[in-house]
């Protein structure tokens, strides 16, 4: 027999948290796609998943993540905004709250559902973002289909693990559209970023025009982050909104 893989029990306080994660990470394991921990339990507050052992970043590494994030994406979702089987209708990214109800419509969902809730009272020249949502269909490029997303794919919930493989953790798991997670991605960096997206573009090539809407998709996690920590983000998230009406 093999050696057993070691357990990592996680608790949220927010028990809906709990479920969110759980169905998320169950949701995101498909085949092809990135490495995700194994759920093997949740109860109340708790998850139990599979520990994952760190490694380092490597190219080879990079560019087989991105071949298996566009599986994932391609795998696709019942509508934008649609939560995982079994995962609440209000789950958090952070820990702010995050609503997934489904929509037909990309651009009008992410401008209702991912920009206007986390617009703070304090926010300065809030018209700069009431510009990107009105313009929102004009700004979102071709339609797509819903992919499915881990929703808050920062550098921190991408694991680089043992033996070249990259793993999937936290996730604010939801149907949207793939640039999206590819956005976040780029927004605190991530190493060997080139190489993913090159890869990606291999198995699911981007529209035309997706550069430019980097900081478009880049807003929801600006604002959530101006949301849970305050005006050190508001002025990040301004030029991001700017540059999205630039383009």
């Amino acid at each position: 027999m093999g050696a057993r893989t070691p357990l990592r029990p996680k608790w949220h306080s927010d028990h809906s948290a709990a479920v969110a994660e759980a169905a998320g990470l169950r949701w995101l394991t498909v085949p092809g796609g990135p490495a995700v921990p194994v759920v093997h339990a949740q109860v109340g507050g708790w998850v139990v998943m599979d520990e994952i052992a760190h490694g380092s970043p490597s190219t080879a590494a990079a560019e087989d993540f991105g071949r298996r994030l566009a599986a994932l994406h391609l795998t696709g979702a019942p509508a934008f905004g649609a939560a995982p089987p079994g995962g609440p209708p209000v789950a958090t990214i952070g820990m702010a709250p995050m609503v997934n109800s489904p929509a037909p419509s990309w651009p009008e969902w992410f401008a209702s559902q991912r920009i206007e809730p986390y617009l703070r009272a304090d926010f300065p020249q809030p018209g700069v973002i009431s510009q990107v949502c009105s313009r929102i269909t004009e700004l979102a490029g071709p339609p797509e289909p819903p992919a499915r997303l881990h929703g808050d794919l920062w550098n921190g919930n991408v694991l680089w693990g043992t033996g070249g493989r990259v793993w999937l953790i936290d996730p604010a798991a939801h149907g949207g559209h793939r640039e999206s997670d590819l956005a976040m991605l780029r927004l605190f960096g991530c190493p060997h970023l080139d190489r993913i997206i090159a890869a990606y573009q291999e198995i699911a090539p981007l529209a035309d025009g997706w550069r430019a809407r980097v900081p478009l998709h880049q807003l929801f996690p600006l604002l959530v982050h101006c949301v849970l920590f305050g005006g050190g983000y508001f002025a990040e998230t301004l030029t991001a909104a700017r540059a999205a009406l630039r383009a």
